[in-house]
């Protein structure tokens, strides 16, 4: 914007600084210099000649703003330089003008620009700046509760989401610096054009924080890889839904939980992350219950399902063991069920604890029933420092496990024939694998008290026929 050239000063009378120079600024429009003021409360309390109205803020959007009185020194119609509140020697400096506001005090701080107020700055950056979302605007009717408008709209969960209007949403797109008209794909059931922007309405609806904004992003990003399958997940009659853990330097700058009570509530960043990941899927993709949904139980992993890996334990982390460099923070995508517990306060060494957990796992799906479903197990920090304390790495724990659960399996079939179940092709030995390679994942975290481990089986196909895990790198 080009501006009044000499000197241009912004105040506001909610100020006493500002007050304290207003005398300053006519004096220095008696000794000659051209003076123009901004004022962003009442246009009558400044006493120079050429006063500005700037209640609407525009100019101090403008300009950047932070704190009043600024003082910016013109030329050419642009801005030189600038001072900020009230320091006599500095201001003489600046102007060139001695003996400036002599009988007043010599210092004086400044007070903040209400175009930084709450709120305000991202009011003054949607009407001003060049904000766009790329997403349709909706307007509520005069006097409608916007909670039940949202509900009235079928835009929620069942619990009540946080209205996502311009300004939360603007707040929330400075999560990220990616582009807020970015494509990241098109989301199943009705393969709509998901955006940075829509990502973000969500994130504003499932009460992330902004700084949760790039972790959703991942999860968005490995649901819409073609190997997560979301769609079938999204239509299968069984009971799975998406689940991210987060590994790496995030979990713990955003507050995320990875020990007591992490599959549980209380945590904002576990609870929001995983909620915007499922709303998203419902408001941008269709996927409604009854609808493309056809889940015939559900489970609350469907509320969303997000938390973290402890990063500090002997073993790999999850992120390692799938590529992702140490020091780096990532988020990978499970289709999962509901967490099963299994209790061994007893076993105090890894061949007890195994058979512990293999009695569990074999009952998955059917206990009859081989290579169905992938599993994860949230290893407690002190079954795991059964594992730790025999020197048991994590690949020991997996092939241990394989063993383990090798099983007598029948093929009971996925369809709706009335053949009855017959014995599944085996082995050598007669057994099959309860879980294919690869299929049993291993995460540490949880409570430091009780002898537990969370067991998460997933959805009933894998592979070419099904969903796989799918990581993604967090990224700013």
């Amino acid at each position: 914007m080009e501006l009044p050239e000499g000197f241009v000063a912004v105040v506001k009378q909610d100020c006493p600084t500002c007050v304290l120079v207003d005398p300053i600024l006519k004096e220095m429009e008696s000794r000659g210099t051209p003076v123009t003021v901004y004022v962003q409360d009442d246009p009558a309390f400044p006493t120079v000649s050429r006063v500005i109205d700037d209640r609407a803020l525009e100019h101090s959007f403008h300009l950047n703003i932070e704190t009043v009185p600024t003082l910016i020194k013109v030329e050419a119609g642009h801005e030189a330089t600038r001072i900020v509140g009230w320091e006599r020697a500095e201001w003489e400096a600046f102007t060139g003008l001695s003996k400036l506001g002599e009988g007043l005090p010599g210092y004086r701080p400044g007070c903040g620009s209400k175009s930084v107020e709450p709120g305000i700055a991202e009011r003054l950056a949607i009407s001003f700046g060049d904000v766009q979302f790329g997403a349709r605007a909706v307007e509520l009717p005069s006097l409608q509760d916007d909670i039940e408008y949202c509900f009235e709209h079928g835009w929620s969960d069942g619990l009540p989401v946080v209205p996502p209007t311009e300004e939360r949403v603007y707040r929330m797109l400075q999560g990220t610096r990616r582009a807020a008209d970015e494509v990241l794909g098109l989301v199943p059931p009705n393969h709509s054009e998901c955006t940075i922007t829509k990502v973000a309405i969500n994130a504003v609806m499932a009460g992330c924080k902004p700084e949760y904004l790039p972790v959703v992003i991942a999860c968005v990003e490995a649901a819409l890889d073609p190997a997560f399958c979301l769609h079938g997940l999204l239509a299968t009659t069984w009971f799975s839904g998406p689940m991210a853990i987060v590994n790496g330097p995030i979990r713990a700058s955003i507050g995320m939980n990875w020990r007591g009570n992490l599959l549980g509530q209380g945590n904002r960043a576990n609870a929001t992350i995983g909620r915007a990941l499922q709303l998203l899927v419902r408001n941008v993709g269709g996927g409604r219950p009854q609808g493309a949904d056809q889940s015939a139980f559900g489970t609350p992993v469907k509320y969303g399902s997000c938390f973290a890996e402890d990063d500090a334990t002997a073993w790999t982390t999850l992120a390692e063991d799938r590529g992702i460099a140490a020091g780096a923070s990532s988020a990978t995508l499970f289709s999962a069920d509901g967490p099963i517990g299994c209790a061994d306060q007893k076993s105090r060494e890894p061949k007890g604890l195994i058979t512990s957990l293999a009695g569990t796992l074999v009952a998955i799906d059917h206990h009859r029933m081989a290579n169905a479903a992938d599993v994860v197990i949230v290893v407690g920090p002190e079954h795991g420092r059964v594992f730790d304390s025999a020197g048991w790495s994590k690949a020991d724990a997996v092939d241990a496990l394989q063993s383990a659960t090798r099983i007598h399996g029948h093929d009971l079939g996925m369809g709706t024939d009335k053949s009855a179940a017959a014995a599944a092709h085996a082995d050598g030995d007669g057994t099959l694998a309860k879980f294919r390679e690869g299929g049993i994942h291993l995460v540490r975290a949880g409570g430091d008290a009780g002898m537990f481990s969370a067991i998460i089986p997933g959805w009933l196909v894998k592979g070419e026929l099904g969903t796989d895990p799918v990581t993604r790198e967090i990224t700013p």
